[in-house]
């Protein structure tokens, strides 16, 4: 929020540098044009998914939306949110399940609804992720969320990651150092060959 236009353009040149699509939150239907200029892809925050003339205006953009659930959002009015950026035209959506508020906030930022992710593969045919580190709010937890998830069937995972966490401008405890995001990465991909593996073993 700080920097403006300006950390868009900065954005925009280190995924260039690097060679990765860029996705950024998008705050308010005044900023849509503008953020759409500089990424690859539009993200709806949790806190605006039923912000719904925010949702139209992304809906008629041609970028890619990143639509995460709500705090307290069921997965009927999560969808019918989704659906309010298909029906503008845009059919690029991609649902992330975050967490949801529950009783559990002693020990995480929030609670990851892992049934969420088999309950929107059966009724939508939009590709589903899901975001361990704004679920957990703590980075320890990220490694085990992250295999719930796939073994779930997420098509992805969004995970935080920094240099130096404790040095981090915002959700540090919830970020992952190069090293243990690398580990993880290997870990994952075991996990999903086995998880290939053992689907065509049922299909035969």
């Amino acid at each position: 929020q700080g920097l403006g236009e300006e950390g868009l353009r900065f954005l925009q040149l280190a995924g260039q540098r690097v060679g990765l699509p860029v996705v950024t939150e998008v705050m308010s239907e005044a900023e849509v044009d503008l953020v759409a200029k500089h990424v690859d892809m539009l993200q709806i925050g949790a806190r605006n998914m039923q912000n719904y003339a925010l949702l139209k205006k992304v809906g008629a953009q041609e970028k890619p939306v990143l639509l995460k659930r709500g705090l307290a959002a069921t997965i009927e009015e999560f969808l019918l949110s989704a659906e309010y950026i298909l029906a503008e035209g845009n059919h690029q959506v991609i649902l992330c399940e975050r967490g949801i508020r529950t009783f559990n906030d002693s020990f995480t930022r929030n609670t990851l609804d892992i049934s969420a992710v088999p309950i929107l593969k059966h009724l939508t045919h939009l590709p589903v992720i899901v975001d361990p580190s704004h679920a957990s709010g703590t980075w320890d937890l990220i490694a085990p969320l992250s295999q719930a998830a796939l073994a779930a069937g997420a098509d992805g995972l969004m995970i935080e990651v920094h240099n130096d966490p404790g040095a981090a401008l915002s959700d540090g405890p919830q970020s992952l150092k190069p090293d243990k995001f690398n580990a993880l990465t290997q870990k994952l991909t075991r996990l999903s060959h086995f998880l290939r593996d053992n689907a065509q073993g049922e299909k035969v």
